[in-house]
């Protein structure tokens, strides 16, 4: 396998690779072929990732299962789940995108993710992780119904593994016999030790034919002794429990078969070549090296997660020189939580920090290394990072859960069940609202104004600033029962942050420019282009900072004194913020024309989020022009 030191920064030579129009023709290579095409394919997702940015490590990881498992199954009529995506891009470069790889996650490119309106290969969109079992079962059991000669192939890692959602389906595969191949990419050792010599042997022997073909002989002939199947099946269970993790496994029903080494062409083709054929439920454990091939990715996997795409020399020619500057870098909204956070619990030792496998995505950090006996980390357990909140918030403690916005909706049930109908003290630090950027549908934050308005007792509050968002997070803190804090991806404006802990009132909007006839009532994100707007209008501006209580006064004062109010939020129009305004208006008996903006009811694509905003209307330009087509015609009446 050839290594590398640095990026491409030129598209490399990929002969073989580049006869490779589907992965068909990879089922009629030698090994020593498959070996080359992963060389090169290596190669080429390097280039590509430095042209494009994207996820990095997790890929390059997977080169050499990705080759193998497009040789040993009949793609796209056997089905290939990848969980996350992460790990995609060599599944994508293999299946027709090698040359649109470097668009993949820019506006109007490749998605980021596995996405079945692109690609035939791609049998399942995902996003979020460990949904794969269960969609790949569900796709095997609908090929039992429909008598076809399909085969299911589900790869996950093992971070996604330790969601409860992969062993629900681990649990029900099992029960029903499914014909399901559930390949565990292990790239952490969070499941085995290091494979050794004699593991390595013995899951050779277990996907060789002559073993193969006397297991299944076996449980014939002992099918007619009473109780001797089941004896042969303990002793072979407990025979490879004792040289890997295979007794879990094998309870649940499946047949365990690993640890092998994910980065052998030979031995992962001949392990998914005779399971391929197997019926029920098969598991093959992979061991695999994230960032394999590439030297600083091994070294340091988790910082080469993602990459940003490189500069080229001609590009760094074209830059415009650099000018002093005294101001200040501006602060990321996940950076002054990280701040506030450390701050807090310094204030108060009952304040316990959690995360759902978000430690430097929320900037958690610092408060794991200052605070290491209050901080969890859950791994990919949105639902028990919640309820785990809940039961802190029982004993008098002050649990914050630092989580994306989209990560939450996974947590939903659990918010309302086991933190709001008991009222519980539980503080929520939503990251990544609104329009994310290039991740796209499944990780824009478009929707937690809607489902968290609609909760009784929640307190839900939206920053327009960086100096807003601590203030926020001290009131959030501070307030007796559920309350969230949502702010979004990147830096802030720019405004000072105080470096006290003082709460800003809960219910209390913010004039910021008086005008007249039309009142502009922006939600967190938005005050910046209502600023731009009001000024261009002369209109009223006012930063109404909470979404849930709304500021009652402000509100009706508003429509006593304006012809037109118009809402702004960075979330979807429905159920949202606006219609939280439209709904005190009603209640209070109170005729106003009033305008909501928002996002639109269709899901989001990817691309920069200044990008996504003008799409959507949501920038300064989109939102003067929707006001005035407002008021034209309502002169026109």
């Amino acid at each position: 396998m050839k290594l590398f030191d640095t990026i491409p920064t030129e598209r490399p030579a990929t002969p073989l690779l580049d006869t490779l129009d589907t992965p068909a023709a990879l089922r009629a290579m030698s090994a020593e072929q498959l070996k080359r095409v992963a060389d090169e394919l290596r190669a080429y997702l390097l280039y590509s990732v430095g042209v494009s940015g994207g996820h990095f490590g997790a890929g390059l990881g997977v080169v050499e299962l990705t080759v193998a498992l497009h040789h040993a199954f009949r793609t796209p009529h056997d089905r290939l789940v990848w969980d996350v995506g992460h790990q995609a891009y060599p599944h994508k470069i293999l299946t027709g995108r090698r040359e649109a790889m470097t668009s993949i996650r820019r506006y109007g490119g490749l998605a980021a993710f596995p996405r079945r309106a692109e690609s035939e290969y791609d049998t399942f969109g995902v996003g979020h992780s460990s949904t794969s079992i269960s969609a790949a079962l569900g796709m095997a059991l609908a090929a039992r119904t429909q008598k076809q000669e399909r085969r299911v192939c589900a790869v996950i890692g093992d971070g996604a593994l330790t969601a409860g959602m992969a062993f629900e389906a681990l649990a029900h595969a099992g029960h029903v016999n499914a014909n399901l191949l559930v390949v565990l990419n292990d790239n952490e050792m969070s499941i085995s030790e290091n494979v050794g010599g004699v593991a390595s042997y013995l899951a050779r022997i277990l996907v060789s034919k002559p073993y193969l073909s006397m297991r299944e002989n076996g449980k014939r002939v002992l099918s007619h002794l009473p109780g001797a199947l089941e004896l042969a099946r303990r002793t072979e269970e407990h025979v490879k429990g004792m040289v890997s993790p295979a007794t879990l496994f094998e309870e649940m029903g499946f047949n365990y078969v690993g640890p092998i080494d994910g980065h052998d062409i030979d031995a992962l083709t001949d392990a998914l070549t005779s399971m391929r054929e197997l019926d029920g439920p098969q598991f093959l454990h992979v061991k695999t090296c994230k960032g394999r091939g590439f030297l600083p990715a091994e070294s340091d996997p988790i910082g080469y997660h993602a990459i940003t795409k490189l500069e080229t020399p001609e590009a760094a020619k074209a830059k415009p020189p650099a000018t002093a500057s005294n101001a200040p870098p501006k602060k990321k909204y996940c950076s002054v939580f990280g701040d506030w956070i450390c701050d807090m619990a310094a204030a108060d030792e009952r304040l316990i920090g959690i995360t759902p496998a978000m430690r430097e995505g929320s900037d958690l950090i610092r408060f794991s290394k200052e605070y290491p006996e209050r901080y969890y980390d859950v791994a990919i357990a949105e639902q028990h990072s919640v309820t785990l909140a809940a039961g802190m918030a029982c004993e008098a403690m002050k649990p914050v859960v630092a989580i994306y916005s989209t990560f939450l909706q996974r947590g939903y049930d659990q918010l309302i069940h086991d933190v709001a109908v008991q009222e519980l003290d539980v503080t929520f630090a939503i990251d990544r609202a609104g329009l994310v950027g290039e991740d796209g549908p499944t990780h824009h934050g478009a929707l937690d104004l809607t489902y968290l308005r609609c909760v009784p007792g929640m307190v839900v509050l939206a920053p327009a600033d960086e100096a807003e968002c601590r203030a926020m997070l001290s009131a959030a803190y501070h307030h007796p029962g559920p309350a969230a804090v949502r702010y979004p991806r990147g830096t802030g404006p720019g405004v000072p942050i105080p470096a006290d802990l003082e709460p800003l009132p809960i219910g209390v909007a913010e004039p910021r420019r008086q005008g007249k006839g039309v009142a502009l009532l922006a939600f967190g994100s938005l005050n910046d282009p209502a600023g731009v707007v009001a000024e261009r209008l002369d209109a009223t501006h006012i930063n109404m900072r909470s979404v849930k209580p709304l500021d009652r006064d402000a509100v009706l004062e508003a429509a006593r004194n304006h012809d037109l109010l118009v809402t702004l939020e960075e979330n979807v129009v429905a159920g949202g913020a606006g219609s939280g305004v439209n709904e005190l208006l009603l209640a209070e008996g109170v005729a106003v024309p009033v305008l909501n903006l928002g996002l639109p009811d269709v899901f989001a694509e990817h691309g920069k989020p200044a990008e996504l905003l003008r799409d959507c209307g949501l920038d300064a330009d989109g939102i003067e022009a929707a006001i005035r087509r407002r008021l034209d015609k309502h002169r026109k009446r």
